[in-house]
């Protein structure tokens, strides 16, 4: 690693803490842990980090983790020096800051009776209490941007459960940010080599070799190091609910000795192998591998995983075949996706490859930064947005420019806070289309739905698409900073999402985001609308006993807030355009298909069917809404378009699901 790129990473890094920290009014501490745990999150390293600072004697800790599937607790604690490269973490600093956090967890329980309801630390020691008696691990992390001089303390236990650290320091997240990959490459060392057999290859940029590896390794595998292990897979493992999984599950728990006979195994990669060989030089026993990935199998892994640690079952005698092909790391984005892709025989690929050599983030990338966004500070000085489609492009990017005077000129046009990653994307958009219980679930699950959606319907990715996705982000960024000024906290991101979605919702999406666009930020009628919205949405998500982040993943919190009452003001409503706003020009003719269905429906039928719902309380409120709305535009003499349309046709089938009968056409009733 050379000095000079260190030294030019850190500085960035406080950098853009700093201008951070200033923009969202927050502590430099409390930001840099914020950024770190987005990164940590959208790699897969972390899930479900929510910030929650606490110090007293002894005790220090920024926030936790809570992972869906309960199989681990995280706590984290930060380090952060304004001059990063005057001095190196050392290891007594190292030790102290790991037992402050450890503190937390003997002393959780006496901390949640100081504390209110429905605060950050409240709900971090309700969440630690309830995780302690059913998690398998326990993770400590130590987040620094100063460089380390020593590795992480040793494993230990607190009640029994196992206590792990980890360390993150500037070298290692300068390693990762400008390798444009967080996950450090996944090595595995065999106690008990794997007895393979090779096949011959004239192929100079990759081999393969056959091998059967014991159940419980790739379990404990999958434990250790989650979807890090998958991310070159076009699956995404969410739960035993498909025919697939349930079988596997089945045959674990029933026939284990058949598993082998019965599974079609996985399909792996790496980019390095230690093998044993014979005296002809034959690879015959796999000693360790570097860079593994799992890239057909997913299911079958996770499943092996949920079985062990659910079950109980130790997997003994359970083995699964594994080819593995050993592929030179310059050639994993021409090599994998075709793995992955004609090995798959399973079932149905429901969830597109996530990776960002995907076609769709090519182009986005390609058409955005390709745009000028128009001057709006007076200097005349147009400026680009950049899209990350891999993390580190912005680091690399203005690395190429050698000196200061080139460097301040590329920052000048590209800013820093102009620079967004595939979920922040993610978020923009389904904040628009009215999905924050998906966005609240954290940047990898809501990532992985935004990607499914495109599969279904894949959008234009043109110039509006992009300039429309950018107004979404500045629409996004300005619910932000009101939530900021109404001291949302750690709960921010959750209030700023659901706030966007229920301003969406209210205006039917007629806000112009061409005029966003155009003057790069949001009017005064939209920012005291957000105003006004903001601490409503707030009273809804933040309220009772629940814990906050748990209820915002759920589509009932959106139910709720959906059912806000607001009146536009009349500064916003004079603002809005004739017709909804769709970010994408959609070159799937089932949205067509959709207009046109919902269109062939009377308008009478819509309200019919908004009144039906309602008086039996039948379907969901927002989803009654929408009938309503429906009925209204097309008693208006209005088309309904885009989104809206196939999320109207899915309502309608979901009532015809629930016993509603259409409407006779004869019966003309009026629309109200």
């Amino acid at each position: 690693m050379a000095e000079h790129d260190l030294h030019e990473y850190a500085r960035t890094l406080v950098t853009d803490i700093q201008a951070l920290a200033d923009a969202e009014g927050g502590s430099i501490p409390i930001t840099f842990t914020q950024y770190v745990l987005e990164v940590l999150e959208e790699a897969g390293v972390a899930t479900d980090a929510a910030l929650a600072y606490h110090s007293s004697r002894g005790l220090e800790v920024y926030g936790y983790g809570l992972p869906e599937d309960g199989s681990s607790l995280d706590l984290y604690t930060t380090d952060f020096n304004l001059t990063p490269l005057s001095s190196k973490l050392t290891k007594s600093e190292s030790d102290r800051l790991f037992r402050r956090l450890f503190a937390f967890l003997n002393k959780h329980r006496a901390i949640r009776p100081n504390q209110e309801d429905n605060t950050d630390v409240h709900d971090m020691c309700v969440g630690v209490e309830k995780a302690l008696p059913n998690v398998s691990r326990i993770r400590l992390f130590l987040l620094s941007n100063r460089v380390s001089t020593t590795s992480a303390p040793e494993p230990r236990e607190f009640e029994g459960i196992p206590v792990t650290h980890e360390l993150w320091d500037l070298a290692r997240f300068h390693r990762h940010e400008t390798s444009g990959n967080i996950g450090e490459p996944i090595k595995v060392t065999f106690d008990r080599p794997l007895p393979c057999l090779a096949a011959h290859s004239d192929e100079p940029n990759y081999s393969v070799v056959l091998t059967v590896i014991p159940g419980r390794q790739l379990a404990e595998l999958y434990k250790e190091h989650r979807t890090r292990l998958l991310e070159l897979n076009v699956r995404s493992f969410l739960q035993v609910r498909g025919a697939v999984n349930k079988g596997i599950r089945d045959t674990l728990l029933e026939a284990p000795s058949r598993f082998l006979a019965y599974n079609n195994g996985v399909t792996a990669t790496a980019s390095d192998v230690e093998f044993e060989t014979d005296e002809a030089g034959n690879p015959i026993a796999i000693r360790n591998m570097t860079g593994l990935q799992i890239v057909n199998g997913g299911q079958t892994t996770a499943s092996l995983h949920h079985v062990l640690t659910q079950y109980k079952r130790d997997l003994d005698g359970v083995h699964v075949q594994m080819k593995l092909t050993i592929v030179d790391p310059a050639h994993l984005s021409e090599i994998v996706p075709k793995i992955s892709q004609y090995s798959n025989t399973q079932n149905k690929v429901t969830l597109v490859d996530f990776s960002s050599n995907h076609d769709f983030h090519v182009a986005f990338e390609r058409v955005s930064r390709s745009l000028w966004a128009p001057a709006t500070d007076g200097s005349g000085q147009e400026t680009r947005w950049f899209y990350e489609r891999a993390r580190g492009q912005y680091t690399d990017k203005s690395a190429e420019y050698k000196t200061r005077a080139a460097k301040s000129r590329f920052k000048q046009i590209t800013p820093s806070g102009q620079r967004f990653s595939k979920s922040d994307l993610a978020t923009f958009v389904h904040s628009w289309e009215q999905l924050p219980y998906w966005v609240s679930r954290g940047a990898q699950k809501n990532f992985a739905y935004f990607m499914q959606r495109i599969e279904k319907s894949a959008p234009v990715v043109d110039v509006q698409y992009c300039k429309r996705a950018i107004a979404a982000a500045l629409l996004f960024r300005a619910a932000d900073q009101t939530a900021r000024v109404h001291s949302a906290g750690s709960h921010k991101r959750l209030i700023t999402t659901y706030t966007v979605a229920r301003l969406s919702l209210a205006t039917d999406k007629r806000i112009d985001l061409d005029r966003i666009w155009n003057e790069q930020g949001t009017t005064d009628a939209l920012r005291d609308a957000l105003d006004e919205l903001c601490p409503l949405v707030m009273e809804k998500v933040i309220s009772g006993d629940r814990h906050v982040s748990e209820w915002a993943k759920k589509p009932d919190c959106w139910d709720e807030v959906s059912r806000i009452s607001w009146t536009l003001p009349d500064a916003l409503a004079a603002e809005l355009t004739t017709e909804p706003f769709e970010i994408a020009s959609l070159e799937s003719t089932r949205y067509e298909e959709a207009e046109d269905a919902v269109g062939d429906i009377s308008s009478q039928e819509w309200r019919a069917l908004a009144d039906w719902a309602r008086e039996g309380r039948v379907l969901r409120s927002v989803d009654r809404q929408l009938a309503d709305r429906v009925a209204q535009r097309l008693f208006q003499g209005r088309r309904v378009t885009g989104t809206q349309a196939m999320q109207a046709m899915e309502v309608y089938e979901e009532a015809l699901r629930h016993g509603f009968h259409p409407v006779p056409d004869s019966l003309d009733q009026e629309i109200v």
